[in-house]
């Protein structure tokens, strides 16, 4: 994890159901992040219950770890940059942005400030955050989901808000977007063929059309160029030319054994 990782922090105000929490804290460790913070949770000892510890799965270290906090002013004591997650339009209020303008500001601010602290500050379920709560973020961030369907879990919203800013950071020091492969050598199978291999190739393929009698070699016409322009398109694989090497090796022999091939 770099450091602008752990920058980063989620803050859920007013939590109150102990799974939500566990999936935050699930969603934050399988975005590369750790920082869970919880503002004046229903249950003080919601990282410890049942629900929040079986869906945390495997991020029991993220939710052993949550800050806790009385208000949300203390939570957001360090933070430079506050993003306030909300479905709804707001008269007053930050200027408002969505999640990915939200992940490109984070990144660029933290960027550029060596002690800055993102956050992403969550409501509860049924209210959302206050005017009051917002009043104290930067900017308003939304989802832009389905209009006419846009709820989303507290867990899921902040599962989207962790990707949008694993992504721009990840975008911004120029890491792999692919997961590496574990293994440790490429096989040479996969390597490409050689010219003399694929020219091989099409030789004893001509000749395997002979002996199938898909091809007269009286009268070719343009069958012959037709395939070698076929086989040109792809890169070929030495493991690809071998398969189709051993394809006319068995044309050849079902040819020969119904006499339609010479020894």
């Amino acid at each position: 994890m770099t450091q602008a990782f752990s920058r980063v922090r989620f803050v859920m105000v007013n939590p109150s159901h102990p799974g939500n929490v566990g999936s935050a804290a699930r969603a934050i460790k399988t975005m590369g992040f750790s920082e869970l913070v919880l503002v004046a949770p229903k249950f003080p000892d919601v990282t410890s219950q049942p629900e929040a510890v079986a869906l945390a799965s495997g991020a029991l270290d993220v939710l052993e770890n949550a800050r806790i906090y009385d208000s949300l002013e203390e939570a957001l004591a360090p933070v430079t940059m506050a993003f306030a997650l909300t479905a709804r339009v707001r008269d007053l209020g930050p200027p408002p942005c969505d999640i990915r303008q939200a992940a490109d500001l984070a990144c660029a601010h933290l960027a550029e400030t060596a002690e800055g602290v993102a956050a992403i500050v969550l409501g509860t379920e049924r209210a959302g955050l206050t005017n009051a709560q917002i009043a104290l973020c930067h900017r308003i961030c939304h989802i832009p989901a389905n209009p006419e369907y846009s709820s989303l879990n507290v867990a899921q919203a902040l599962q989207l808000a962790a990707w949008e800013l694993r992504y721009a950071l990840l975008v911004d020091q120029g890491a792999a977007l692919l997961p590496v492969s574990t293994a440790q050598e490429p096989s040479r199978g996969a390597e490409p063929a050689s010219s003399e291999a694929v020219q091989a190739f099409l030789a004893h393929w001509e000749e395997a059309l002979i002996g199938v009698q898909f091809l007269d070699p009286a009268h070719p016409k343009k069958l012959m160029p037709r395939m070698r322009h076929l086989f040109s398109r792809p890169a070929l694989s030495r493991d690809e030319v071998d398969m189709l090497r051993g394809v006319c090796t068995a044309m050849l022999a079902t040819a020969r054994r119904n006499g339609g091939a010479k020894k």
